[in-house]
């Protein structure tokens, strides 16, 4: 199952120096609230972004109350280059039952169909 996702775009490239940024070189802010409104008009609701020290991410659970953060940031310190991932969470302490990323291949598959759409987008490379 292809739950990463590689692209480049200057779509995306932020407009705050990197004093503004989580942290230095560290982008993703942008993507992360454009794919939450892409998503949410294709039915997939997700949380507002949120962000780490890597990047940002939004949130997404299912029926089945299983959660899942889709994670996006830039590669490599490169304001152009983008990667997106799927990163299951678990419902209890010490990572026990953890999502099964086949759960959210709904999201994945309208990420799939939002990345494809763009055209903005090029270069992509799902792993």
């Amino acid at each position: 199952m292809q739950t990463s996702v590689d692209f480049e775009s200057n779509i995306f490239i932020p407009f705050l120096p990197d004093e503004a940024q989580v942290n230095p070189t560290v982008y993703g802010a942008e993507l992360a609230f454009w794919l939450s409104r892409q998503l949410a008009q294709r039915g997939m609701l997700t949380s507002y972004p949120q962000h780490e020290d890597w990047g940002w991410f939004i949130e997404y659970r299912t029926e089945d109350d299983y959660e899942y953060w889709l994670c996006c940031a830039n590669r490599e310190g490169v304001p152009n280059k983008w990667r997106c991932y799927l990163e299951p969470k678990a419902k209890s302490m010490f990572g026990r039952n953890k999502a099964p990323a086949e759960g959210a291949q709904q999201l994945l598959d309208t990420l799939r169909n939002v990345l494809t759409e763009e055209p903005g987008i090029s270069n992509v490379t799902w792993e």
